[in-house]
């Protein structure tokens, strides 16, 4: 997996390497979006499997008898619809490994059947009488408190114990930051690729942008951001004024205006103290929209440019040089 050196994940990916090499069933954990179907594939790719094929599912997603037809297959006229034989998943990947997403969803009914075929290799087809045996290793994943789901008696415990014999969990996007830019750089080159589309990369202050971002989507919501980056830009980088203000009204704030107040609406602090931060939050986003040019962003935000560069000077935003009409993007010194 794509990462910076010394990443958090880096003992993760030595234990993904050793179960690789055995054929047994996997359990992956995190947060949606954190990256477990690309560590799917990475075990699928190190172990004896990496040339058959690899199929992903994601279990939440479809009704349980819809799910049993995906996933076992069914017969011609086994129910209303049927109009033809369908083979499932399970056959389709023989020798393979099917990835199940989101397993920690299925119902308690379809958790039986899922024992079943971990414990005898088989199969039924809805609507068939006979059984046959398929090959194929399972890889499963949940964004839930698996553990805590199986002290509730919502996940069957001897499931869990036949998908978890070494467990992974991966830490979100918002635990290891200085993974950020690898896997922004790797996201990019992936985007450029395929919308061709090429571009030199990211300006310095757009990089610490996404890296100062918690990313609450993990890193699915910083591909879609750093794709939509991409198709919205002009020139040749990737600048900061291209990143969706949701993102740049979420930054921490920093600067020395007041370190001591650590609040925003609902966090503690006075009034004066909430509205000063608010104020500075809003300077800041709207400058790097308008790429430092301060005549423009003095003109959105109501205000003068005498006023705007004294509110600038207040909170220690002033960084730059930027003229009236100039619309280089000038590096905060306070990021």
């Amino acid at each position: 997996m794509v990462r910076a050196e010394g990443s958090p994940i880096d003992a993760l990916c030595r234990t993904a390497a050793r179960i690789a090499g055995y054929d047994i069933p996997a359990l992956i954990l995190g947060e949606t979006g954190a990256g477990k179907e690309l560590m799917a594939r990475a075990i699928h790719d190190g172990g004896a499997r990496a040339a058959e094929p690899f199929f992903a599912l994601n279990c939440a997603a479809i009704p349980d008898e819809l799910l049993e037809s995906e996933l076992f297959g069914h017969r011609k006229g086994a129910f209303t619809g049927a109009h033809q034989n369908h083979v499932g998943l399970f056959e389709k990947a023989a020798g393979g490994t099917i990835f199940l997403d989101e397993i920690g969803d299925i119902s308690p009914a379809f958790q039986v059947k899922m024992l079943r075929f971990l414990q005898e290799g088989e199969i039924r087809p809805v609507g068939a009488n006979e059984t046959r045996h398929v090959d194929v290793r399972i890889i499963a994943a949940t964004h839930r408190d698996i553990e805590e789901d199986v002290r509730r008696g919502v996940f069957r415990e001897d499931l869990y114990y036949r998908l978890a014999v070494a467990p992974i969990a991966i830490p979100p996007l918002r635990e290891r930051p200085d993974d950020i830019e690898a896997l922004a750089l790797a996201l990019l080159d992936r985007a450029m690729a395929r919308f061709g589309k090429p571009v030199r990369g990211f300006t310095p202050e757009a990089m610490a942008c996404l890296q100062a971002y918690s990313w609450p989507g993990n890193i699915r919501e910083l591909d879609n951001e750093v794709v939509r980056m991409l198709i919205m830009a002009d020139g040749d980088e990737l600048s900061a004024a291209l990143i969706a203000p949701h993102i740049l009204q979420r930054l921490p704030d920093e600067g020395p205006a007041d370190p001591t107040a650590d609040a925003l609406m609902g966090e503690s602090g006075t009034l004066k103290e909430r509205v000063e931060r608010m104020e500075a939050r809003i300077l800041r986003e709207t400058l790097i929209r308008r790429r430092w040019n301060k005549s423009r962003a003095a003109e959105e935000l109501g205000l003068s440019r005498v006023g705007l560069r004294a509110k600038l000077e207040r909170y220690g935003l002033d960084g730059g040089k930027a003229s009236d009409g100039d619309d280089k993007i000038v590096a905060l010194e306070a990021v």
